[in-house]
């Protein structure tokens, strides 16, 4: 295992899947740019190489409250390309920043007022104007902060998420959602404030927010209570009563003691055609039609062998894991991870579902992943993994796929894996 800041907090493609960009625990962000075609290594295409690495946010104290402020990038989101150069969103637990990732292959030369090695000439030598002419050098990727938006969480951000007008996005905390401008970084306007005048009267906070991919109106956000409750910025400007509110009855007869708990939502995810959208919670993944607020369209389990180890998942906090869940970009499956380095897909077509695993053992290069069991009890099969030899310490709680091609990345830990599609 490598240090703890190396751990991967998120994993994000840019919008035409030729980038990708992890976060880690260290405040790094690390890109990775797919090669194109080559004519002398034909499979070349799909490798994914480092592109650029920068560090997007440092280690502050907070001195009116006593508290550190960790580095650890908990969310990155990358604005539509509009020219040469690539813009993302990335934050911490306080502070939003908006990077230009651009490159430099030429530098100018010839310069009148100053030489080569850049030391000022002197004014009475200079008898001639020269043009200064640009000459090639070795590619550089530069990343420069342009934004920085500050200041305006309270608590602790877990989700951003850019418009479909591309104007503007929107930061989430436990309690409150903001409402920025691109351009604008000394104030954002509240749009969700769920905090009580009382806060020994709080019974729920909100855990993910997404922008609708189309409508520049509508963004939904989950909570802790396992509801989602859909917004539509045009009826009011601060969005405290919700346009539709989704909800699954809860079944009595499966009520315990980690019932809350577990039906909280880690993640909220649109689809692509802007539908449908899903949901995580501990145990299961949901997807929701926008027009049926009263129980999920299709609820696949990721790991129901985990309901009778719920005890010792609360003893060693695991029950806390917030999981992310993303979407094919046909729609037509889903991906979400699970323990033992162990992720899971779901054909929404044809209702199949398989466990893959994410692991140094079985990713040599070009090999095919083989689909894995877990054993419940009773007779244990040749090729299937007990229950209780699973590791929990394994977990993968974050993995995004490409946005046109079956290409799915999946952080285990501190290693991220990629892996597409078998071409012949």
């Amino acid at each position: 295992m490598g240090s703890h800041s190396d751990i991967i907090s998120t994993v994000e493609f840019n919008y035409s899947g030729d980038l990708l960009a992890t976060g880690d625990k260290g405040g790094r962000v690390v890109i990775f740019q797919r090669e194109q075609e080559n004519k002398s290594r034909p499979h070349s295409r799909g490798e994914y190489n480092v592109y650029s690495t920068f560090q997007s946010h440092e280690p502050e104290f907070d001195y009116l409250k006593s508290l550190e402020i960790e580095e650890k990038i908990n969310k990155i989101r990358w604005l539509p390309q509009q020219n040469a150069a690539h813009f993302l969103l990335s934050t911490n637990d306080k502070t939003i920043k908006l990077w230009k990732i651009s490159e430099r292959d030429k530098r100018a030369e010839g310069y009148n007022l100053k030489d080569e090695d850049g030391r000022l000439r002197d004014p009475f030598r200079i008898t001639a104007l020269r043009v200064p002419i640009l000459k090639p050098m070795d590619l550089m990727v530069e990343a420069s902060p342009r934004r920085i938006f500050a200041n305006a969480h309270t608590y602790h951000i877990n989700s951003i998420s850019v418009n479909s007008d591309h104007e503007t996005y929107l930061s989430a905390d436990d309690l409150r959602i903001n409402l920025w401008h691109l351009e604008i970084t000394d104030r954002s306007f509240n749009i969700v404030d769920i905090k009580p005048v009382n806060m020994e009267e709080l019974t729920e906070v909100i855990t993910a927010a997404e922008f609708h991919p189309h409508q520049c109106n509508v963004f939904v956000y989950s909570s802790s209570k396992g509801t989602i409750r859909l917004c539509d910025m045009r009826s009011s400007a601060l969005c405290d009563r919700h346009a539709k509110f989704f909800e699954e009855p809860e079944d009595p007869s499966s009520r315990s003691f980690f019932s809350e708990i577990i039906s909280s939502i880690s993640d909220v995810k649109f689809s692509h055609s802007g539908r449908y959208m899903m949901t995580r919670d501990y145990l299961s993944v949901k997807v929701w039609d926008l027009n049926m607020e009263s129980r999920p369209v299709e609820t696949h389990q990721v790991h129901e062998y985990l309901r009778s180890k719920l005890c010792s998942l609360y003893e060693n906090d695991c029950i806390f894991d917030k999981f992310e869940c993303c979407w094919s970009g046909s729609d037509s499956a889903i991906m979400t991870g699970s323990y033992n380095n162990f992720f899971r897909m779901f054909d929404r077509t044809t209702r199949r579902d398989v466990t893959l695993e994410a692991s140094r053992e079985n990713s040599k290069p070009r090999a095919s992943l083989k689909p894995r069991k877990v054993c419940t009890g009773g007779k244990r099969k040749k090729d299937e993994i007990s229950v209780d030899s699973l590791d929990f310490n394994k977990k993968i709680l974050h993995t995004a796929w490409h946005p046109a091609e079956n290409i799915i990345a999946v952080a285990a830990t501190n290693n991220l894996y990629i892996f597409q599609d078998k071409v012949n």
